[in-house]
């Protein structure tokens, strides 16, 4: 339904009242995916956990994310956004509460995987409803504010997780959930009110392609857990990877056909990938994903090991990211929306990222602090651009009436590639502390590689110029600096997708089934 010509909107106090609580839910959601990056080893310690325990914890909330969020965005389609808001802010909570109360890595994990689907609901949601209510030319300026909260929660993450950690206790970073929480409740049922045609709930349940989400879903998730665990906790050529990364494979291809040729109404829509334009923005996307969280893992972890500093001092070393990525998706946004186009920031963005990645490599054992900052400062400009520009590219390739689908993909999409650069980052690190740990000739090398993050307290308890911290700490010099290269590579494939995107007009009508109540 046309709601207005697309330049001449502007947001009343209803809508405002909407991007202000999905702001605060975004905030919460990104809070959540990042605060246990530094708070993981000292769980490990209170909960007598092993190293692949703490690697699970963060590992299993990244999976249950990504699998469901195509099939919530489906249902939402279905049975109303509100409808599927709530109950994704109800799974995330009651996740938070087992976490928060679990005393051994079993029960954590359980918590997690539950948190998971609901951060995963709440991710796709927020993008469902905002392009619901915001014309697209006008979408960039206003996703700002959105963005801001998602931004900052990311970032910020790692060093509140660390504060709790240090200076606390690591419930803490569950229990700072609880506010936001009692926050989403009261205000979703407020102002987060989307009407549409109404049916019977039988009609709805009808509808639902439930055999297409069982495959995907089903699929995805045995396809991803090996791409996790490959190269860390089994061999890459193990039967352990092997056979459910090939069942996974055969599980979404499946998927895939079904909604091709079986399903009356797919919850995939194969429109949303009808031109190179969309598979190049949808790489982006991915690439963007992949890159981001693996910078967001190892560099704090950098920190740790090679400079052995404090777990808060890793966390605001991070900060100038964080000071240019804010200001660069505000700056981006703003400009997209006064131009009309969306390309420029794309390209200019890429090559920054591409750029500050590159100069990651630099990073060694006695890099200058001017070096690490400068490159953070590249890094973070580069991906406040992209963060903006890829979002509405996807959007503005679209056909209008699939611009909540295609904004609820582009989340979907990055999250994989969340899901999976966290995997590649854990494996290129271990794979290459490991192997230069042999060429070292150190001695219990297999176990130091399967044991990095532990292995940090014994290097700091060593002199500062024993012979092993000194070998030891320059391979994991090595490690990382294998991790910064394929970030590089990635960046620079997003930037070579980037340049496949052809120009399109975002000067169109707001098309949507889902009108926003007055009342």
């Amino acid at each position: 339904m046309e709601q207005g010509h697309a330049t001449e909107w502007k947001p009343q106090r209803q809508e405002y009242l909407v991007i202000l609580t999905l702001t605060m839910v975004s905030l919460m959601a990104a809070l959540d995916a990042a605060i246990l990056v530094s708070a993981l080893e000292t769980i490990a310690t209170k909960l007598h956990g092993k190293a692949i325990d703490t690697f699970w914890v963060g590992t299993s909330y990244l999976l249950a994310c990504t699998v469901c969020q195509p099939f919530i965005s489906a249902l939402s389609d279905i049975f109303g956004r509100q409808e599927l808001l709530l109950p994704s802010l109800v799974l995330f909570t009651i996740g938070a509460l087992i976490c928060s109360l679990a005393q051994n890595f079993t029960v954590l994990l359980i918590g997690r995987s539950i948190q998971g689907i609901g951060g995963g609901g709440i991710i796709t949601m927020v993008q469902v409803i905002f392009a619901d209510i915001v014309p697209l030319r006008q979408r960039p300026k206003y996703w700002s504010i959105v963005l801001a909260g998602w931004s900052i929660g990311s970032l910020m993450g790692p060093l509140t997780g660390a504060l709790f950690a240090q200076e606390a206790t690591w419930r803490w970073v569950f229990y700072i959930n609880f506010p936001f929480c009692g926050l989403g409740f009261l205000m979703i049922p407020l102002f987060v009110k989307l009407e549409t045609t109404k049916t019977s709930f039988v009609e709805r349940l009808m509808r639902v392609d439930w055999m297409g989400g069982f495959l995907f879903i089903g699929g995805l998730t045995t396809f991803l857990i090996p791409i996790t665990w490959g190269g860390i906790q089994f061999p890459w050529n193990s039967a352990s990877t092997i056979v459910p990364l090939v069942l996974g494979t055969i599980g979404v291809f499946g998927s895939l056909v079904w909604e091709k040729y079986k399903a009356k109404e797919p919850f995939l829509r194969k429109s949303l990938f009808n031109n190179v334009s969309a598979i190049a923005a949808y790489i982006c996307a991915l690439c963007q994903g992949l890159i981001l969280f693996c910078g967001l893992y190892y560099v704090p972890f950098y920190f740790i090991s090679v400079k052995f500093t404090s777990t808060v001092a890793s966390g605001v070393n991070f900060f100038p990211v964080t000071a240019f990525l804010l200001p660069g998706a505000a700056v981006t946004s703003s400009l997209i929306t006064r131009l009309g186009r969306f390309r420029w920031a794309l390209w200019l963005g890429w090559t920054f990222a591409t750029t500050g990645a590159g100069l990651f490599i630099l990073l060694d054992v006695n890099t200058r602090t001017a070096v690490w900052a400068t490159s953070f400062v590249v890094y973070g400009l580069g991906h406040g651009m992209i963060l903006s520009a890829v979002n509405f590219a996807i959007q503005t390739i679209a056909d209008p009436v699939d611009a909540g689908r295609a904004a609820s993909m582009y989340a979907f999409v990055r999250t994989l590639g969340m899901s999976i650069g966290v995997a590649v980052g854990g494996s290129v690190f271990q794979n290459q502390l490991n192997a230069r740990l042999h060429d070292l000739g150190v001695s219990d090398a297999d176990h130091i590689a399967r044991n990095a993050e532990a292995y940090v307290k014994v290097l700091t308890g060593l002199k500062r110029n024993d012979p092993t911290r000194v070998v030891v700490v320059a391979a994991y010099a090595h490690g990382f600096r294998g991790v910064w290269i394929v970030m590089t590579g990635i960046s620079a494939l997003g930037l070579l997708a980037s340049v496949c995107v052809r120009r399109h007009s975002m000067d169109k009508e707001l098309e949507t089934e889902y009108q926003l109540s007055r009342r």
